[in-house]
């Protein structure tokens, strides 16, 4: 569902004709450009889409006799649709502006041109539509990797954040992160509205960063590219000590590159979560330090089983 005002106003649009619903059952993101009807081929009409108009299908409704157009009008309008988009500032005519009014249509104008407001309304609705999902956790962007903090409560995820905002670092979320699924493989993460920028910080309290840091400080979202889990040092554990071997976690079906980093007193956390957001940033690029070792160490060995003349 979509709800009405919020795609008027996230789009800009201005309304021409109001509708009298207050959401619309769109379960796609598409959109759907209706040439082909006003020309009355109306088999796979997309009519449960939003129907954008350009300057293609109105020069074409301009040009056709006025009991044709008038004809071609009220067979389109008879099939229930959300609304009706017209494109760079077009104002429609009046037989569509009392079509719409009869049949209960929204009829919306913008000046953007029709690509442009396609791909924005298609992202909009992409949000708006895609599964979502809570999570506990602490999302910061990192040299612009976003990175999911996960870890037991009182382990130090807040303090790791809080240490990364301070070292200029942007913080999205502490403690809740509200995840939607935009795409098949593409996890976007942001903070539910009422505990925004704010910060809990044991023996001070809850911070505003954004009061604190400045708005350069705060995200409002940002991709989860990588998770990072924070556990307290088990001295029997055998931690990854090479980096040969990914891990990965999967989140809304998404797998997700996944480190877990030991936390004891003395360790820089945050330090070591810039240098995994770089090694990672690095590894995308294909260079992995750990396998160039690897392929060093191999050439040394094989270097030194050749018999010397």
């Amino acid at each position: 569902m979509i709800n009405v005002q919020d795609f008027i106003r996230s789009l800009s649009l201005q309304v021409l004709v109001p509708t009298s619903r207050r959401e619309w059952d769109i379960h796609s993101a598409e959109l759907n450009r209706p040439g082909l009807q006003f020309v009355g081929y109306y088999e796979h009409f997309a009519h449960d889409r939003p129907q954008v108009v350009g300057l293609t299908e109105i020069s074409y409704l301009e040009q056709l006799p006025d009991d044709v157009r008038y004809r071609r009008l009220e067979a389109f309008f008879a099939y229930s649709m959300p609304c009706v988009i017209f494109c760079r500032g077009m104002m429609p005519s009046d037989d569509i502006l009392k079509l719409a009014e009869k049949h209960d249509v929204a009829v919306l104008r913008t000046e953007n041109v029709t690509t442009r407001l396609v791909a924005l309304a298609m992202n909009y609705m992409n949000r708006c539509l895609a599964p979502r999902s809570t999570l506990h956790g602490v999302l910061v962007d990192v040299y612009g990797m976003g990175v999911l903090l996960t870890g037991e409560s009182g382990v130090g995820k807040s303090e790791a954040a809080l240490e990364l905002v301070r070292r200029g670092h942007q913080l999205v979320a502490d403690d809740v992160v509200d995840v939607c699924r935009i795409t098949e493989n593409r996890l976007i993460g942001e903070s539910p509205e009422t505990v925004r920028h704010f910060m809990e910080i044991r023996g001070i309290g809850i911070i505003d960063i954004k009061a604190m840091y400045g708005i350069s400080a705060v995200l409002t979202s940002k991709s989860i590219d990588m998770v990072i889990h924070l556990e307290a040092w088990n001295d029997k554990k055998a931690y990854d000590r090479l980096g040969l071997s990914e891990d990965f976690t999967t989140i809304m079906d998404v797998r997700i590159p996944h480190l877990v980093l030991p936390v004891r007193p003395g360790r820089n956390v945050a330090v070591v979560i810039e240098v995994a957001a770089r090694n990672f940033s690095l590894k995308q690029m294909g260079y992995s330090a750990a396998k160039e070792l690897d392929r060093r160490l191999n050439e040394m060995m094989m270097g030194a089983g050749k018999p010397t003349l």
